[in-house]
């Protein structure tokens, strides 16, 4: 349906019920939709049967049918039901006007949308659609210019062929109800209509949305539905992104495609993750220190190693004396017992130079012979800082013991008494 707004014509009403009528907001198989106003400025989608129509039961039962879906529906994604009057001489109904351009206008006069827009657009109408199933209808003839594009989002409109779950899609034998290159196969063939009847035209009309062109080409009504029963779609143009979930969603078998649920999830994902770029969510990167402490090709060093590593480090700065007996040490560069300081020798790798002469890793500490000698005889052995605690203990022995020696010797003077 053409939604473009155009002035009244002479054989069109001015008034329908308390509704006053302002434009023509297009015209469709069934009826005309006006744009009208009730008494307190609300503003509203009138439709009204054709008079050629208005006679016609068949007409009369359909047109009752798009009320009915109407007034079942909760949702925010479809026009609220205002008023409706199925027994005048030619039966009408107003839902809420939705300002804003139809999809196929739209995607018409500006090209394809991109793909981060075609993924909100689409999120937001398989929520509206989980609630028009949850109601127990299904659309039928979902397609893009039965999608307005409102400021509060996309609103589905023309409930005019709707039906119930299960219903078939035959209204004559071997005619099928809806538009070409937007029908689901099971609609062409005449199967009962199910919720998954509504994801395929959703996912024809999200390729349209990409491509600027029915997923189906262009022909005539027979070609057109030949294609949709036999053929695959084409989605050349529909960005990576999308061309999965749209290809699942043109599935010919109807237990194939996803669930509007599903629908909605995935393509909320996409269009959050081509809104920041199409790029994957960037992970924090990993700390530098601990890169700094895994050389290349080497298991990383124990919480020892590094301590150790540290304190020689700390104890052997420029400018820090480290203690020498004269002697020299096995393996290392260092000869003599020259005075100078030097700081600590680091191997290829970057760990303390060995003490041993031998292995990556610092020599452990012997109480006996060291590297180059017995002990203190000029092994070069740095010295150990001492503990404040033994130290401690140390000297509360040594007071305790003086003083025990000191009374055992008064008692003993005492003993002897004066000679």
């Amino acid at each position: 349906m053409n939604m473009a707004m155009m002035r009244l014509r002479r054989e069109d009403p001015r008034v329908v019920g308390s509704f006053r009528l302002h434009r023509r907001l297009g015209a469709g198989g069934m009826g005309v939709v006006y744009l009208g106003s009730d008494r307190r400025g609300q503003r509203v989608a009138l439709k009204v049967i054709r008079p050629d129509l208005a006679e016609d039961q068949e007409f009369r039962s359909r047109f009752a049918r798009e009320v009915s879906a109407a007034r079942r529906i909760r949702g925010g994604c479809t026009a609220r039901l205002v008023a409706a009057d199925l027994e005048a001489d030619r039966p009408w109904f107003a839902t809420q006007y939705v300002p804003g351009p139809s999809l196929h206008d739209k995607v018409a006069e500006e090209g394809p949308l991109a793909a981060s827009d075609v993924a909100a657009v689409g999120a937001a109408l398989s929520e509206g659609l989980v609630a028009v199933h949850e109601a127990g209808v299904v659309h039928r003839d979902l397609k893009p210019s039965n999608i307005l594009l409102s400021p509060k989002g996309p609103r589905i409109i023309d409930f005019g062929i709707a039906w119930a779950t299960g219903a078939s899609t035959l209204t004559h034998v071997g005619t099928a109800v809806g538009s070409p290159g937007f029908l689901a196969p099971e609609q062409v063939r005449g199967a009962a209509v199910t919720p998954a009847t509504d994801v395929f035209a959703l996912g024809a009309t999200l390729a349209y949305a990409s491509m600027g062109d029915s997923p189906f080409g262009h022909g005539s009504s027979e070609v057109m539905l030949y294609r949709v029963v036999h053929e695959e779609a084409q989605l050349h143009g529909v960005p990576d992104a999308l061309a999965p979930l749209l290809r699942a969603c043109l599935a010919k078998d109807p237990e194939e495609r996803p669930s509007t649920l599903q629908l909605s999830l995935r393509l909320k994902e996409i269009a959050a993750r081509e809104a920041q770029g199409g790029v994957p969510e960037a992970r924090p990167p990993a700390p530098r220190a601990a890169e700094q402490d895994r050389p290349t090709g080497r298991l990383t060093q124990s919480y020892g190693d590094r301590a150790e590593q540290q304190r020689t480090q700390r104890r052997t700065q420029p400018g820090t004396p480290v203690p020498r007996t004269g002697g020299n040490r096995t393996g290392a560069s260092r000869t003599g017992g020259g005075s100078a300081p030097r700081p600590a020798q680091r191997s290829g790798t970057g760990r303390p130079g060995p003490r041993s002469g031998t292995g990556g890793r610092p020599a452990p500490r012997t109480n006996g012979t060291g590297a180059g000698g017995t002990k203190g005889s000029g092994s070069g052995k740095r010295l150990r800082p001492a503990n404040p605690r033994l130290l401690r203990q140390r000297l509360f022995v040594f007071v305790v013991v003086t003083l025990f020696v000191a009374l055992a010797i008064a008692l003993a003077q005492g003993c002897q008494g004066p000679s």
